[in-house]
């Protein structure tokens, strides 16, 4: 090899160097300029998804930093699952608590279910979804008011072998040619007001986690 082709490959690899090092710094200086607006928005679309499921002015803590999270694969998988507690002047409201139905048509659906001290719903919604459009996305509040059935009940209302769609002899409704889509959410839903039935006291009692 001549002494000039080495010098075109050795100037080649030092240009190369240059533009990589050019390149990691523009998307180092990206990164650092839109990370701060992502998590903001991130955290104004949490706070939003929260208010939907609470109760409007029971409370008076900062939801979204009063977090607990927690293993429980049950409910939702191998992710922590997060508990957003309400309170006003510290006596607990409500608990929200991220969920997922694993066994939705067309993969996991996450939901976010509020339920009051008291253990009645105070609101559930649909976060994500990969169901079939047109069917199976019936559960999301922006197509239509079913999820909005959830409100105001509790392990007792309805009864134990009610927390059903009614093909299944219970008391919620079901979407034509997409049965098992709603089956799934409200197994989630009946399966987290057991859970929290049964761990009330330790929901609220534990200590905050800053997100």
């Amino acid at each position: 090899m001549s002494a000039t082709t080495v010098r075109l490959i050795a100037r080649s690899g030092g240009v190369l160097g240059l533009f990589a090092v050019v390149a990691a710094g523009l998307l180092a200086g990206t990164h650092a300029l839109t990370a701060e607006p992502i998590r903001h928005a991130e955290q104004q679309r949490l706070l939003r998804q929260l208010q939907e499921v609470l109760p409007r002015g029971a409370y008076d803590n900062d939801v979204a930093a009063d977090r607990l999270q927690l293993s429980v694969p049950a409910l939702h998988g191998a992710a922590p699952l997060s508990v957003y507690r309400a309170r006003r002047q510290g006596t607990p409201v409500a608990a929200v608590l991220t969920v997922t139905a694993a066994d939705g048509y067309s993969g996991p659906i996450d939901l976010l279910v509020g339920i009051g001290a008291d253990g009645r719903l105070t609101g559930v919604r649909v976060v994500g979804h990969r169901e079939t459009p047109g069917l199976g996305d019936k559960i999301d509040a922006e197509r239509t008011d079913w999820i909005l059935a959830f409100t105001g009940r509790s392990l007792r209302d309805p009864a134990a072998a009610r927390w059903a769609v009614r093909k299944d002899g219970g008391d919620f409704d079901q979407f034509a040619g997409a049965t098992i889509t709603p089956r799934a959410v409200v197994k989630a839903v009946r399966d987290t007001l057991h859970y929290f039935d049964q761990h009330r006291e330790a929901l609220f009692a534990s200590a905050a986690e800053t997100p």
